[in-house]
C-alpha cells in the first residue's frame, strides 16, 4: 500500500514554517502497514495543486494533503479538490456549522458568516469531524484511490489522523506489517561500520532492507521487515539484529530510542546509585539539555554550570588564573580543572566538563578552530582528551555533545 503526503501553502516553501507535518504522518502511516513514496510541498495555487493531484493518483493508493483549508480566500485547497474531482454540487453542514459556533462561543469571540463557509463541503466528500479545530477533514474515494484533505494546523492533523483517518483506512484495506528494528551504535562512522557488516547486508532477505542513519558521533542501523505474517517476521528481524550483535558489540548501546546513550547513561548511574554533574563551555549547556531530556534524570543528574568565559570559570568553577594564563582557557588543564570544580561544587560521583572553540573566529586565545578538551573526573579517576573537530561550528558543539556522553559512558561502565 503506497501513499503520498501533500503539503500546500507558501509559508513552507518560503522557510518561514517548517514541515514537522510530513514527518508525523509518515510514521503514523507506517505503523499501520502503509509505506510513504514521496512527499511534495507545493504553493497555494490551483493549477500547482491540480497537477500535484493528477500526479500523486498515478504513483499512490493513498493521498494526504494538509493546509489550504481556512475559511479565508487565500485557503483554495477545498475548491480546488471540488473542481479536481468534477463536484460542483456543495453541501452545508448544519453539525459542523454548530460546532464551529460552539467554539466561537467558548472563545467568547462572536460568530460570523464568513466561518459558514467552513461547513460547506463537495458532495463527493466524507466529512471527518475536526474535535480540536473549526476546519473539517475530507475523504474522498476515486479511482481505487483515497484522498484525504486536512487543516495544516499541527494539533487539528494529528487529531484527525489518529481519531479518524488511520482507523479508516485500515478499515478498507488489507495491509501488511511493516516493523523497523533500529540498532544504536557509538563512537564508529558509518563507512567503518558498513565494511565490518558487508557481508551481513548482502546476505539480507529481500524483504528486509538495511538503512544507515547518521548524526554526529552515533550511527542508527535501520533494519525494516514487510511483510503479511507478524510473528513470522519479527522472529526474521530478531534473528538478523543478532547477527548484527555479534559482528560489532563493541560500539552497540541498545535498540531503539528506548536505547539511546543519553537513557543507558541513566541506568547506568541509576544502577550504581551514583550522580553527575556538568561544566560547559563550548556547547553553552546542551550536554545538560540531552541529560535531562530523559525522563527520571533527576534521580541521578544534579545540574550544571555553564562557564562560557574566563571570568565564570574562575569564580564559580574554583579553575585557577595562573592555569588560564599559562595553558589558555582552551587547554587540557582547563577542562580538567573545571570538571574537579563542578565535581566539587555539586557533590557528584562524576563530572563532565568541555572546553573549546566552535568558530567561525579564533578568540583571543592561539588554538586551532575546532579544537575541544573533554575532561571525565569521577571518584577514583580523571581522564581528559584532546579532540579537532573541524568546523562548521554547528558540527563543532554536537560532535562534542556525542564524543561527551561516549566518554562519559565508558567510564561509568
Amino acid at each position: 500500500m503506497k501513499a503520498e503526503i501533500i503539503t500546500i501553502g507558501d509559508e513552507i516553501l518560503i522557510g518561514q514554517i517548517i514541515d514537522t507535518n510530513s514527518q508525523w504522518i509518515g510514521k503514523e502511516l507506517n505503523k499501520i502497514g502503509v509505506s510513504v513514496y514521496q512527499i511534495s510541498s507545493i504553493q497555494d495555487e490551483e493549477q500547482h495543486i491540480l497537477k500535484a493531484l493528477q500526479e500523486a493518483q498515478s504513483r499512490a493508493d493513498i493521498v494526504i494533503i494538509t493546509g489550504g483549508l481556512g475559511p479565508t480566500k487565500d485557503d483554495i485547497t477545498k475548491k480546488t479538490l471540488a473542481k479536481y474531482f468534477n463536484d460542483t454540487e456543495i453541501i452545508e453542514h448544519p453539525e459542523v456549522i454548530a460546532h464551529v459556533k460552539g467554539i466561537f462561543a467558548r472563545l467568547n469571540r462572536p460568530f460570523k458568516p464568513i466561518q459558514k463557509t467552513q461547513a460547506q463541503i463537495p458532495s463527493k466528500a466524507t466529512v471527518l469531524h475536526n474535535a480540536f479545530g473549526t476546519a473539517p477533514g475530507m475523504w474522498f474515494y476515486e479511482n481505487n484511490t483515497v484522498f484525504v484533505s486536512l487543516p495544516g494546523v499541527p494539533y487539528e492533523m494529528k487529531g484527525l489522523i489518529t481519531n479518524k483517518v488511520l482507523p479508516k483506512i485500515q478499515e478498507q484495506f488489507k495491509l501488511p506489517f511493516i516493523i523497523h528494528k533500529t540498532i544504536m551504535t557509538y563512537g564508529e562512522g558509518e563507512s567503518n561500520i558498513a565494511e565490518k557488516i558487508e557481508a551481513f547486508e548482502n546476505n539480507l532477505p529481500p524483504h528486509i532492507k538495511l538503512a544507515y542513519l547518521p548524526s554526529y558521533g552515533r550511527v542508527r542501523l535501520r533494519l525494516s521487515g514487510k511483510s503479511n505474517h507478524k510473528e513470522k517476521l519479527e522472529k526474521e528481524l530478531d534473528a538478523e539484529v543478532a547477527k548484527v550483535y555479534q559482528l560489532i558489540p563493541e560500539i552497540i548501546t541498545g535498540l531503539d530510542d528506548e536505547a539511546s546513550l543519553e537513557k543507558r547513561i541513566g541506568t547506568l548511574l541509576k544502577e550504581k546509585n551514583q550522580t553527575i554533574c556538568t561544566a560547559e563551555s563550548v556547547t553553552g549547556g546542551k550536554i545538560a539539555a540531552n541529560l535531562v531530556a530523559v525522563a527520571g534524570s533527576s534521580a541521578y543528574y544534579k545540574g550544571s554550570i555553564i562557564a562560557y568565559n574566563a571570568e565564570t570559570k574562575i569564580n564559580l568553577l574554583k579553575v585557577n588564573k595562573e592555569t588560564i594564563k599559562e595553558h589558555t582557557v582552551i587547554s587540557k588543564a582547563v577542562a580538567l580543572e573545571m570538571a574537579k570544580g563542578a565535581k566539587e561544587k555539586l557533590n557528584t560521583n562524576f563530572a563532565v566538563s568541555v572546553t573549546g572553540n566552535a568558530g567561525p573566529t579564533a578568540d583571543k586565545n592561539t588554538t586551532n578552530l575546532g579544537v575541544v578538551f573533554i575532561a571525565i573526573v569521577s571518584d577514583n579517576k580523571e581522564v581528559v582528551e584532546k579532540f579537532d573537530f573541524g568546523q562548521p561550528r554547528e558540527k563543532v558543539i554536537n560532535r562534542t555533545v556525542s564524543k561527551a556522553l561516549e566518554m562519559l559512558q565508558r567510564e561509568i561502565l
